[in-house]
């Protein structure tokens, strides 16, 4: 695996290892539909959450939570609407970012709750 790749699974691991340890139930992880991708689903009080994980071994280059943009953000959301449709499911939707800078085992946690709302198409 090329170290990149396994930065980022170790980093999505900490995202989990996070949110379980503050309650949340895992429904998924990496799933996918066409070319699209959403990094976590997980669920809490009656709420879905659609967590886009970003980690960056520094700052130096910006924040991770800057590799949010816009385009990134209309595939999450495509991708989240056909997870419900898939899963038929009666949920309300939330959409949050955790941003992880660090080199692993030194790693802070940022987790932003309703990061961003889904743009009118």
């Amino acid at each position: 695996m090329a170290q990149h790749n396994e930065f980022g699974t170790i980093s999505e691991d900490r995202a989990v290892a996070y949110l379980m340890a503050r309650g949340y139930t895992i429904r998924d992880r990496n799933w996918r539909i066409g070319h699209k991708e959403l990094d976590i689903v997980a669920q809490k009080n009656g709420t879905l959450a659609i967590i886009e994980v970003k980690a960056r071994r520094t700052d130096r280059y910006g924040d991770a939570i800057d590799a949010v943009t816009d385009d990134k953000i209309r595939k999450i959301v495509q991708a989240a609407h056909a997870y419900v449709r898939y899963y038929r499911l009666d949920l309300s939707v939330r959409f949050d970012i955790i941003a992880i800078t660090g080199e692993p085992g030194h790693q802070t946690i940022e987790h932003i709750e309703d990061a961003f709302y889904p743009p009118l198409f």
